[in-house]
């Protein structure tokens, strides 16, 4: 197939309508044989579940065009398990692996012309939602539902590219004790939004959340989970039941002892402590790993000596080992990428 004719290295991260999505329903206690679709509109009775009692989920994968030409994704395996969690702990019917696996297959054959090309930045962003379709006005969980996948060229999620930047010290919960931090649903995301509006309005690009308990711990930004350096160049990344499990993340800690022999260590990091590292970044599918320059705590700047200028040395080494795992420059840990054409 011919690429699409886009302007690739400034698309942006926004979304494209592309060609096909894939649909599957869950009726009567089993999910249909699933079709892909050229319709990109979802039309629901006015009481499903999903606009009442927000039983929604989703994932966020992207596909790859290699250095040899290949089309991959990078450990959809683990993305179809998570969101095999977060289904369950929304009492929602769990979309099968295999299946979620063969979807996204699907997907991203469907729509070959509209993955970048390689050395564009650009990647195939790929989402899986699933949601309450049938009709509750009660407090319970539906009788339907639908899990969708959907499509979409972008760019680098941060504008500027790697370009360090800054956070601020949220006033508010990210999420509850004991509660749904740790399920990827659309409600967590929800009840982020006024605090990244509060705190883009206060000239920072983003939140950082702390345990809601005791407010002393790090958690995460709205979207993505932070990583440490200390001085003595080890990775360090926070660890608490209320923290979305990412698969970034847990990538960057098999590549920091793996590949560059960096030891890495989860534990719970005190806002109080987070002065005495060296660098300080965040990490997720869309940005992968930003670097963070500084974080204002109530007036107060914590400034890393990493900089402002640029990422520091120990995650520059993090961002470019896996984006070249991911890009086929680096041979792949067995299992890691997906190969679709």
């Amino acid at each position: 197939m011919e690429k699409k004719n886009l302007d690739w290295e400034n698309i942006g991260f926004a979304y494209h309508q592309t060609d096909k999505r894939y649909v599957s329903n869950f009726k009567n206690g089993q999910w249909d044989e699933g079709t892909l679709t050229s319709d990109p509109n979802v039309v629901l009775n006015e009481c499903a579940g999903i606009f009442h009692y927000c039983q929604e989920c989703f994932e966020g994968l992207k596909a790859y065009t290699t250095e040899d030409g290949s089309i991959v994704t990078f450990r959809p395996d683990q993305n179809a398990e998570r969101m095999m969690n977060s289904a369950k702990g929304l009492e929602m019917p769990p979309f099968p692996k295999e299946r979620f696996l063969d979807a996204v297959d699907q997907v991203v054959r469907a729509n070959e012309d509209w993955v970048p090309p390689y050395g564009s930045g650009a990647t195939l962003y790929i989402r899986p939602y699933m949601f309450a379709s049938s009709p509750v006005i009660g407090v319970k969980p539906a009788e339907e539902y639908q899990f969708r996948i959907l499509c979409t060229p972008v760019g680098p999620y941060f504008k500027g590219g790697a370009k360090p930047i800054t956070i601020c010290v949220s006033d508010f919960d990210r999420a509850a004790p004991h509660g749904t931090g740790c399920i990827k649903a659309g409600l967590n995301y929800a009840m982020s939004l006024h605090a990244g509006m509060a705190a883009h309005r206060n000239g920072f690009d983003e939140n950082m959340f702390l345990d809601p308990a005791e407010r002393k711990y790090v958690e995460e930004t709205g979207g993505a989970n932070f990583l440490f350096v200390t001085k003595d160049g080890e990775l360090v990344t926070p660890k608490s039941d209320s923290i979305l499990p990412s698969i970034t993340r847990r990538s960057l800690i098999y590549v920091a002892e793996h590949y560059l022999g960096i030891k890495a260590t989860e534990r719970p990091v005190e806002l109080a402590e987070i002065g005495e590292f060296a660098e300080c970044g965040v990490c997720g599918t869309a940005a992968v790993v930003s670097p963070v320059g500084k974080v204002v705590d109530h007036g107060k700047e914590i400034c890393f000596p990493s900089g402002m200028e640029k990422m520091g040395p120990v995650l520059q080494k993090l961002y470019d080992t896996l984006t070249g795992i991911q890009m086929g420059r680096i041979e792949a840990p067995e299992g890691w990428i997906r190969k679709i054409k």
